[in-house]
């Protein structure tokens, strides 16, 4: 059994849990209430280099990384610095995170908001939108082809935007084929949790120029966002450096100065 399929048999568990509690039709009437998700191309598409900054306590390869009392603080600070979208993790066994970070991020900015999870049923992707998200994560190697198609439907008829996460040529080629706006390159390898920057530049250049790429992963310095804009990422999204320095607000805009 593989890291990610550790992590998703505990995701499991607390979404039956979640669900029990809260059931798919009163997430749909919720839904139905609140206002649209907020289009985060337009930003991720802009000249130089979009930072996608994440609201990230701790993580399967590092451990703890910050405590990180008051997400939407931090968040405020990333959204002063320019972040084009902000990242909020809420899985929370392996990433101690939750929905209520969420919640209090959307309440808290007007910046576009990832729900970063581990997505393996239509209920998370409403759930998510309920909470505020604009933005769904979409693993490939999680997901049957059949599955990334459909959820990849439903988040547009809910008016979000997915970030497609994958980590092989062949999970490229999927992506692709399933008509993703949007595609993160982990440069993580989810069996050996080892970090090559390299990978980014080999997967791009799988992609065509009307996909938005992201470099995901082992960027913790502007060095290394500057390496991954020039293997052509259109944006990173960062955690680590962000939450382990001083000046979060500062980093965000440094990265963002990036031409």
């Amino acid at each position: 059994m593989t890291v990610l399929d550790e992590i998703i048999a505990g995701v499991v568990e607390d979404l039956e849990v979640r669900r029990a509690a809260r059931p798919l039709d009163a997430l749909m009437a919720e839904v139905a209430h609140i206002p649209p998700a907020l289009d985060p191309v337009p930003a991720l598409r802009a000249p130089g280099l979009s930072v996608i900054a994440e609201v990230k306590r701790s993580s399967p390869s590092k451990g703890a990384l910050a405590a990180i009392e008051d997400p939407a603080g931090l968040a405020a600070r990333y959204a002063a610095g320019g972040a084009a979208a902000i990242s909020v993790l809420t899985e929370k066994r392996r990433f101690n995170g939750s929905l209520a970070d969420l919640v209090a991020v959307r309440q808290a900015v007007r910046t576009p908001l990832l729900r970063k999870d581990f997505v393996v049923t239509e209920y998370q992707l409403w759930e998510g939108r309920a909470a505020g998200a604009d933005l769904a994560l979409l693993i490939v190697a999680a997901l049957s082809q059949r599955q990334l198609e459909d959820f990849l439907a439903v988040a547009d008829g809910l008016g979000v935007t997915c970030l497609v996460e994958v980590h092989t040529a062949e999970e490229t080629r999927r992506a692709r084929d399933a008509g993703a706006r949007v595609v993160g390159v982990n440069n993580r390898d989810l069996k050996t949790l080892e970090v090559d920057l390299s990978h980014f530049q080999e997967l791009a250049e799988l992609l065509g120029g009307d996909v938005v790429k992201v470099a995901e992963s082992g960027i913790l310095d502007v060095e290394d966002a500057a390496r991954m804009r020039s293997a052509g990422a259109d944006a990173v999204l960062v955690g680590e450096m962000l939450v382990r320095s001083g000046d979060p607000r500062s980093v965000v805009a440094a990265l963002g100065a990036l031409p």
